[in-house]
């Protein structure tokens, strides 16, 4: 199977989707659980919610789940949130705690470097790619990393999440104005909630390809899914109502965002 899809676009802003994929090949989905099956943790119908928001962005999306291997993780395995409960590159438990395989049945480190270059090396390739493309064409690239997640999840956080979660690594990954067109547009937005570098301060992602000092900026957009589905458990159903309301901010955050892009290339950075 393809494990990511590319879709080019002439704009200065990359949309990435690692965590909208639900393939699971069939040697791999023979070893998870009844619970693993389930493909809860899928961020349901995001590359849906964002489709033709900005029409001239480019999009990467990995078409594999996160359960086969997590596309926003360190390859090497380190935590992004050392001393809080998360989960791995190749998650061994669900967001709510719970086992996903088959007892005995478990990814071994073998398994793990496997899917590393069956999946988790393209993929970020195919991003890398991109980011040189645009960059080659602007001289500025903006990587926005799109997520979502249930906004109740015990095990991993206190509370309800808020519905807008901006992540820059505490400022480290992108321009300030970047993260202020998103911010600003997120706070302004009536009946929503938001917040910058709460208890998501951008992934792995962000993290590694955001060097505004080298004119790639990075940025993570988690979005509670109650903002844009019917109910946050199955079957996930995407809400076209909500989705449409929430939709007319996020076109305003990547406009401001892309608009931000074109001001650093005009300055040179």
């Amino acid at each position: 199977m393809a494990v990511f899809d590319v879709a080019q676009g002439t704009s200065p802003v990359i949309l990435a989707f690692p965590h909208t994929g639900t393939d699971v090949p069939p040697e791999i989905w023979a070893r998870l659980n009844d619970n693993g099956r389930m493909l809860a943790d899928t961020d349901w119908h995001i590359h849906q919610l964002y489709d033709g928001l900005l029409p001239n962005a480019t999009t990467v999306r990995a078409t594999f789940h996160r359960y086969v291997i997590d596309a926003n993780r360190d390859p090497t395995g380190t935590s992004l949130y050392p001393g809080q409960n998360t989960t791995g590159l190749v998650p061994q438990t669900d967001f709510d705690g719970q086992a996903i395989w088959m007892e005995g049945k478990e990814p071994t480190a073998a398994d793990i470097d496997d899917r590393l270059t069956t999946f988790h090396a393209p993929y970020h390739a195919a991003i890398a790619a991109e980011i040189e493309r645009v960059k080659a064409i602007h001289g500025v690239a903006v990587l926005y990393d799109c997520h979502s997640i249930r906004s109740l999840i015990p095990f991993l956080f206190e509370g309800r999440l808020p519905d807008f979660n901006i992540g820059t690594d505490m400022g480290r990954t992108c321009d300030p104005r970047i993260e202020a067109a998103a911010a600003d547009v997120a706070r302004a937005a009536e009946g929503y909630t938001a917040i910058v570098n709460g208890r998501f301060k951008g992934g792995w992602t962000t993290r590694h390809y955001g060097q505004p000092q080298n004119g790639v900026h990075a940025i993570q957009m988690e979005l509670s899914q109650i903002s844009h589905l019917t109910i946050e458990e199955p079957p996930f159903a995407y809400d076209d109502e909500k989705a449409g309301r929430l939709r007319i901010h996020l076109n305003q955050i990547l406009a401001r965002i892309e608009a931000v892009a074109d001001q650093l290339k005009t300055k040179g950075n």
